[in-house]
C-alpha cells in the first residue's frame, strides 16, 4: 500500500485488526494492508500483539492504533457514506449495528 499524504488514525483498545477487516468486508474500495506486530522485546505487551494496522475505507487511508483504553470512539468522528438508495443505506446501517454499533439519530 502506498503511503498517503494524509492518513486518519483511529485509536482502539486492542481490536484495530478486527475493525479494519470489518470495514474492508463491509464497504467498497476498502482493504487491509500491513498488520504490524510487537517484537519479542516489546515493553508493554507480548510478541505478536497487533500494534497498528494499515487499511483503506472507501478509498481513505487509515491506520488503526491499538493504544489501550485512553481514548474512546464517539460520533465526533464518523465516515460519511453516499449511498445510491435506501437499501444500500440499510445494508451499511445493519452491518454496523449488528457488529456492535449503537443506533443513534441519523441524517439521511
Amino acid at each position: 500500500m502506498t503511503q498517503a499524504k494524509n492518513t486518519i488514525c483511529l485509536w482502539y483498545d486492542r481490536d484495530a485488526e478486527d475493525a479494519a477487516r470489518f470495514y474492508a468486508k463491509t464497504f467498497p474500495n476498502s482493504s487491509v494492508g500491513g498488520v504490524h506486530r510487537a517484537p519479542a522485546d516489546y515493553p508493554s505487551g507480548k510478541k505478536g500483539d497487533v500494534l497498528t494496522v494499515d487499511f483503506v475505507v472507501l478509498g481513505i487511508a487509515c491506520i488503526g492504533l491499538n493504544g489501550g483504553r485512553t481514548f474512546k470512539h464517539s460520533e465526533a468522528f464518523s465516515f460519511q457514506v453516499a449511498t445510491a438508495d435506501q437499501a444500500e443505506t440499510d445494508r451499511y446501517w445493519n452491518a454496523i449495528v449488528d457488529h456492535g454499533g449503537q443506533e443513534s439519530a441519523c441524517g439521511w
